[in-house]
């Protein structure tokens, strides 16, 4: 279907920033809905932020909401996170990932998903 490949994690103190891409390659033509998602040790996969194709319609996590910004350039074929005011608890691995339709936060309905990238904030 597609192709994604995230970049941009790193390790940043409390209160810092990151923005974390995520470059879309193959089947680009397709109005994919993006999704982000992250895990860390000894947890479930969460749901983190999602986009339209579009771009008019966004869906966050209540624990980001104020402090991540998802966007999208479908002419660069990437999908963005904006992480602000990042706190130990955000430290995770994340995804992105590709749905068809309509939004959603169900991993179900991925189709396609990057390895993920690295996120390590300290106290």
């Amino acid at each position: 279907q597609v192709r994604l490949v995230e970049s941009g994690g790193g390790l940043v103190q409390s209160g810092g920033s990151l923005r974390l891409s995520c470059a879309a390659s193959g089947r680009t033509y397709v109005r994919y809905g993006m999704g982000w998602f992250r895990q860390a040790p000894g947890k479930e996969r969460e749901f983190v932020a999602a986009i339209s194709w579009s771009g008019d319609s966004i869906d966050y996590e209540d624990s980001v909401k104020g402090r991540f910004t998802v966007s999208r350039d479908n002419a660069k074929n990437t999908v963005y996170l904006q992480m602000n005011s990042l706190k130990p608890e955000d430290t995770a691995v994340y995804s992105c990932a590709a749905a068809f339709g309509t939004m959603t936060r169900d991993p179900s309905n991925f189709v396609s998903w990057g390895r993920g990238t690295q996120v390590t904030v300290s106290s």
